[in-house]
């Protein structure tokens, strides 16, 4: 029997969380709920979960402060952040404290589903072979989100994997906007090209740490992925 996917779930908002707990639960999830950051962290090292998903604004220790602590001791676990906060910087610290995923609230329990499965469905598989592209001295390993260069490591989330993805088999050739946007989004919208600026934005921050390789933007055509 396939044992349950264990998810740690932190968040101050009982009423709302108990609603989130019994919809995971009802798809599968063993998921455990803590209501403030110090018993996140005490569960955490009980129940050593595959997943935690952290609400940023939670008295005491908040969402970022459990994170960081997390990270000390657990490199690979994954982090999901839950917040009403949309802002740049907020999501961009996340990301720097290695979460993998960021969702602003309100959220459909669904959209958490398809990430949550979109994560996992590859490790429910008998054997998988690993994805894995080299430009320049970076080695990104598509499967794990993970970007290597040196002694440097860097994780992005599922989206930016799949954007890179594409640049990275077209690796010193112009990958058209509108590809990516349909490849990812499915469709070209006004919104959603905003969308992919930003995720490019992130991407080329990410792979900062290799002088050799950059994102270049080609006028009124899309994205080039180069390597010296």
């Amino acid at each position: 029997m396939k044992t349950a996917l264990k998810i740690l779930f932190a968040d101050d908002d009982l009423k709302y969380s108990m609603v989130l707990k019994r919809f995971l639960e009802k798809e599968g999830y063993d998921v455990t709920y803590a209501g403030n950051g110090e018993k996140a962290l005490e569960q955490f090292l009980q129940i050593k979960p595959n997943l935690v998903l952290l609400d940023i604004n939670m008295p005491g220790l908040n969402g970022f402060e459990v994170a960081a602590k997390i990270r000390e001791i657990d490199k690979h676990t994954l982090i999901f952040f839950l917040s009403d906060r949309s802002d740049k910087n907020d999501r961009l610290k996340g990301f720097s404290l290695k979460g993998n995923d960021y969702l602003a609230k309100p959220f459909y329990p669904e959209e958490l589903l398809a990430r949550i499965k979109e994560r996992f469905e590859l490790s429910s598989q008998e054997s998988v072979q690993e994805e894995i592209y080299t430009f320049g001295s970076t080695v990104f390993n598509f499967n794990t989100n993970e970007l290597r260069s040196g002694n440097n490591k860097s994780l992005i989330t599922s989206r930016q994997a799949e954007i890179l993805r594409i640049l990275a088999i077209n690796l010193n050739t112009t990958v058209h906007r509108d590809q990516i946007l349909q490849a990812i989004w499915g469709d070209s919208s006004y919104a959603n090209s905003l969308a992919l600026n930003v995720q490019i934005t992130y991407l080329r921050r990410a792979i900062h740490m290799d002088a050799t390789v950059h994102i270049t933007s080609i006028p009124r055509k899309g994205y080039m992925l180069e390597s010296c």
